[in-house]
């Protein structure tokens, strides 16, 4: 029988500010390259899509020379474990999708423990049907809605990937997303449970962890995919949460699962914002911009 874990396992698996070692100087790079970026595109920002505090996201709009209102939607849903960052740390990966012809949503939500996961998946509809509402002013096609999420954010584009969007708004099209990305997704909570430093904020049992866990969902209807990267350098248990949602939905759905080389939990999204970087050409087939290579 194997030994169960202590928690202090299961904080030193979970907590990547702890775990990388230069997370702070990472995070504040992002927080330059993003201001950087907000300054010099062309940007909305704090447009509001809901009632919350936090209910208010920034658009990004595409480089003019793809002009024509047929630009695919990429919505960023950030991480920080449901509980901290925030949208603007995020902006640094509009830069290349914009410059290729994509807009770009960021959108943020409210945070624990001021509000529940749930909450924050319920918010998280709403931007994504503020996004089909409006792309069209900012130069989007609402019929390509693509959304890629980062650590809590994989999490919650996993779970965004199975919404019944006809029960978030009778004008809504039943398939709204076209397709999905989760980065260092966390797609099973119950682990959650047993880390201390997210006890408190996350306020999950054994019953919540289940309900919002992607792995415990039917899969979302083809052709609609989810693409599942991690990075190589992660700790056992996101390399672990990475391979899990592949086995739980299978291959159709799931039809790449890959661990990036050289990437800890951070820059794999340095990766993400490279344009030869293998998860950003990955985000590029998915969202159907001009040029790949066969990656699926």
């Amino acid at each position: 029988m194997t030994p169960r874990k202590p928690p202090v396992w299961f904080d030193a698996q979970y907590n990547n500010h702890a775990r990388v070692l230069e997370s702070a100087e990472i995070l504040a790079h992002w927080a330059e390259a993003s201001a950087l970026v907000r300054e010099r595109a062309s940007c909305r920002l704090d447009l509001r899509y809901g009632p919350g505090d936090k209910q208010t996201l920034d658009v990004f709009e595409p480089d003019p020379a793809f002009a024509g209102g047929f630009a695919p939607v990429l919505i960023l849903l950030h991480g920080g474990c449901w509980r901290a960052l925030d949208k603007s740390d995020y902006s640094f990966l509009a830069a290349s999708f914009t410059d290729e012809g994509a807009l770009v949503v960021v959108p943020n939500y409210d945070l624990c423990p001021a509000v529940s996961i749930e909450r924050i998946a319920m918010q998280l509809t709403e931007a994504v049907a503020w996004a089909w509402r409006h792309a069209a002013e900012h130069g989007g096609d609402p019929s390509r809605i693509v959304l890629i999420g980062h650590s809590a954010g994989g999490h919650l584009a996993a779970m965004l990937s199975c919404c019944d969007w006809k029960r978030v708004g009778v004008d809504l099209p039943r398939r709204l997303v076209q397709g999905a990305m989760s980065v260092s997704g966390v797609h099973d909570l119950a682990p959650l449970c047993r880390a201390l430093f997210l006890r408190d904020d996350l306020r999950l049992d054994a019953a919540s962890a289940r309900r919002l866990s992607p792995v415990h969902y039917p899969p979302p209807a083809v052709p609609q995919t989810l693409i599942a990267v991690a990075g190589e350098l992660e700790s056992e248990e996101f390399r672990r949460q990475n391979r899990l949602i592949r086995a739980a939905w299978g291959a159709r759905a799931v039809p790449v699962c890959e661990e990036l080389p050289g990437c800890n939990h951070y820059t794999v999204l340095h990766d993400l914002a490279d344009p030869q970087g293998r998860a950003h050409q990955l985000a590029r087939q998915l969202l159907g911009l001009r040029w790949y290579s066969g990656l699926l």
